[in-house]
């Protein structure tokens, strides 16, 4: 065997993740879940979002907000009843340009920057002479004491921008919305995107009581049927990137140690589309280190290069099913100036692509087992679980992944059904703006 195969039969070792494992994991899952719930120590911050199932008759016209972690989305939404609506309007834009235009996200930017952009966005969609009440969508670890109240605890996803860790989000727009002279837009609810996910397909399917994001980041919330703050179902933000009980490689403890916050987002950091390709990167340039990998000493260069990958690309390089693997000569070409690529170089690489993604969905299935157990023991109900983002719908097999490892553990006649709802996010936040009109009346 040569010394590249056992190094990718010691990889394959290392990154999969086993029967047992899955298991294991989703029992440690649930005991934090059990931890945050009583206040005591938890990786899990299962934050109360002041909102339950919706009852499938919300309807009327609303603005949907959905801040994330790459974009800045608004939706003009008539909600119709029985999971139907319909978008009237779209507008947004990337919250950083490429080409360095803008940068709202970085420690340059200030609060006011990045909310007078969030404001602008909305202006296009809104007629002077009209009240749209506002939901946000707002992707990052929030302090909720009501459904339209909530302070950031930290920035994730790599995002810097100053003055709005600790400020009420909703504080923040209002503000900005009066500096946009925009008093006719009202927001009523704040949510996360993970609570938007689950109540979008909640609205259609009764059975969805977990919501998910498998994107640029990774989160999930679920409907707690007690919760501690009032003793009824709520929907809880579990913040579970930050879940940390996992088998780790050198190669993750590597990401975590060269990231912005080391030590935090530890699940997120080994299965989001954000730090996925570094993964890959990180990995492919081990290999390159110990003469493994062709190449010139650009091919190094490019290497070293932090971020270079991204979740895209490692769908590119599993998508590639030519002989010689064209598509990713090209990419690694025109993209990467490594014009030198053997095709044993781009068959490692897809096999390295497939151990991180398919290790990042058998984790990510993980966790829901450690919810569906702790919800329903014995699992003798339906249950939807509604996924968004970019790995779940355009990653290749990444779905099935989840859905097989579901099976595997719970059995296949069990009824837990992992389905894409897309726009979730937006369309979530305007089914919390109907729930908290219909409170407030």
């Amino acid at each position: 065997m040569s010394k590249l195969l056992t190094q990718l039969h010691e990889l394959a070792t290392q990154l999969t993740i086993s029967p047992e494992q899955i298991g294991a994991i989703a029992v440690k899952f649930q005991q934090a879940m059990k931890n945050g719930l009583l206040g005591s120590p938890s990786s899990l911050k299962m934050l109360p979002s002041y909102v339950s199932k919706p009852s499938r008759k919300e309807i009327g016209t609303f603005l949907a907000l959905d801040f994330g972690g790459t974009n800045v989305r608004v939706l003009l939404t008539e909600l119709l009843g029985e999971g139907k609506y319909v978008v009237h309007a779209r507008a947004g834009k990337p919250l950083k340009q490429k080409e360095g235009q803008y940068n709202h996200i970085s420690k340059q930017a200030t609060a006011d920057h990045l909310f007078d952009f969030i404001a602008k966005q909305i202006a296009p969609l809104v007629k002077p002479d009209q009240i749209y009440p506002l939901g946000h969508t707002f992707s990052f670890p929030t302090d909720q004491r009501g459904l339209n109240t909530g302070t950031l605890i930290h920035w994730t996803k790599e995002i810097e921008t100053t003055g709005v860790e600790g400020k009420d989000i909703t504080t923040l727009l209002r503000s900005a919305l009066d500096r946009q002279n925009l008093p006719n837009v009202i927001p009523k609810a704040i949510i996360n995107d993970t609570v938007g996910t689950l109540l979008a397909s909640a609205y259609e399917d009764p059975f969805t009581d977990i919501g998910s994001i498998c994107g640029t980041g990774h989160n999930t919330a679920y409907i707690e049927p007690c919760a501690p703050d009032t003793k009824m179902p709520m929907i809880i933000n579990l913040e579970s990137g930050n879940f940390d009980q996992l088998p780790f490689t050198a190669y993750d403890a590597l990401l975590d140690q060269q990231s912005e916050k080391p030590g935090e987002q530890r699940l997120e950091k080994m299965v989001s589309g954000h730090y996925i390709g570094e993964l890959v990167r990180i990995i492919a340039c081990s290999l390159f280190d110990d003469g493994l990998l062709a190449g010139s000493t650009s091919t190094r260069k490019i290497l070293t290069t932090p971020y270079i990958l991204h979740g895209a690309h490692i769908s590119l390089l599993l998508e590639d099913d030519s002989e010689k693997k064209e598509q990713i000569a090209h990419f690694l070409e025109s993209k990467l100036s490594i014009a030198d690529s053997t095709l044993e170089d781009r068959q490692t690489l897809i096999k390295i692509a497939s151990l991180v993604s398919i290790r990042s969905a058998r984790l990510v299935a993980a966790t829901y087992i450690g919810i569906l157990t702790h919800i329903d023991p014995d699992c003798s109900q339906n249950h939807t679980i509604a996924i968004d983002g970019s790995l779940y719908e355009k990653a290749p097999n990444y779905a099935k992944t989840i859905q097989m490892t579901l099976d595997e553990e719970l059995g296949s006649k069990k009824k837990v059904t992992s389905t894409l709802t897309k726009d979730g996010s937006g369309i979530g936040a305007a089914i919390a703006t109907a729930i908290a009109i219909h409170t407030e009346s």
